[in-house]
């Protein structure tokens, strides 16, 4: 049995006192291509990054007084519930460094992001999911960042017997084709299913790597964020339930799946079968405000939060 240890990462303060500290050191390349900008030189457009970009290095610089005070503006953000906590970490560690920018984060689901971004009811959106090719061809001009990478835990009530889970049995259970733990080598009890709703890009996900042509069973137990899922199965005896990797906690047990844990190893490694990116999204090119905050984002610092909120960094 997997359960979350708390010692594994390193106190939010002390991650706090690193992010800072890398992230002033990055923040005058942010500035100096503002300033040329200002001086009449004509910035060269900058292609997004590939779903498997790694981050940026934090260049070796000094700011000056002036450059924490020089960015200003608002970005607004909708979307994934997954990506959503990421989001309001970085922007608050933006904030802290740009007292001049204000960033409003929302939830949403991932289809939510996608279409606020296309449509320009958010400056970008959030999705835990590839973009589908059909959204692809309904908006040509989306630009996708991935910022981080996710797996995607098969968890259950703790005191479920049960220890792995293959990926066909997973689909089984939840296509409500294995209804009684008892067909699993656990005890003779009915199985609880708890899924996602329609729209959620961590539902989304699971269906594509794991359902396949099935469909989830109409009896499952649909909520509609991880926090609730976590929840309903932490108290919901013989309840099973796919949950983001951030989200994990030692309130649920985690199956392995085939013999294999739901780490961040795992999934780098590729031997965790069910996993996914974690995507930002723009409508064309991004302003140069949301540029800076997603080279944050892509940066030491930046990916240093990916990593204490327990999902994955791009390196």
């Amino acid at each position: 049995m997997m359960r979350y240890d708390p010692t594994v990462n390193k106190s939010r303060e002390t991650r706090r006192k690193e992010l800072r500290t890398l992230w002033i050191v990055a923040a005058s390349l942010v500035i100096l291509a503002l300033a040329a900008t200002g001086c009449g030189q004509t910035p060269q457009p900058t292609e997004a990054p590939a779903p498997t970009a790694t981050p940026a290095q934090a260049p070796a610089a000094e700011p000056t007084e002036a450059s924490e005070t020089e960015l200003a503006g608002q970005i607004s953000v909708a979307g994934s519930t997954t990506v959503q906590p990421l989001a309001e970490r970085w922007a608050e560690a933006f904030d802290e460094m740009y007292p001049e920018v204000s960033i409003d984060v929302q939830g949403g689901g991932s289809s939510v992001g996608v279409k606020s971004a296309a449509e320009g009811q958010a400056d970008v959106g959030n999705a835990s999911r590839e973009i589908k090719s059909s959204e692809m061809e309904e908006y040509p001009d989306l630009k996708v960042f991935t910022v981080a990478k996710d797996g995607i835990a098969i968890a259950v009530h703790p005191e479920v017997s049960v220890e792995d889970i293959s990926v066909d049995e997973v689909r089984q259970v939840f296509a409500g084709e294995i209804t009684n733990w008892s067909e699993l080598g656990g005890s003779d009890a009915p199985i609880t299913v708890i899924s996602r709703e329609e729209g959620s890009g961590t539902r989304d996900a699971f269906t594509e790597i794991v359902m396949g042509d099935s469909v989830i069973a109409e009896t499952a137990i649909l909520l509609p964020s991880n926090g609730a899922v976590r929840t309903t199965t932490s108290t919901t005896p013989d309840a099973i339930a796919y949950l983001s990797l951030g989200y994990l906690d030692e309130t649920v047990k985690v199956l392995t799946v085939g013999g294999v844990e739901a780490t961040s190893e795992n999934v780098l490694n590729g031997s965790y079968p069910i996993q996914r990116p974690l995507n930002m999204i723009t409508n064309g090119e991004p302003t140069p405000l949301v540029r800076a905050w997603l080279d944050y984002i892509l940066s030491d610092a930046g990916q240093m939060i990916v990593e204490d909120e327990g999902y994955i960094p791009l390196q």
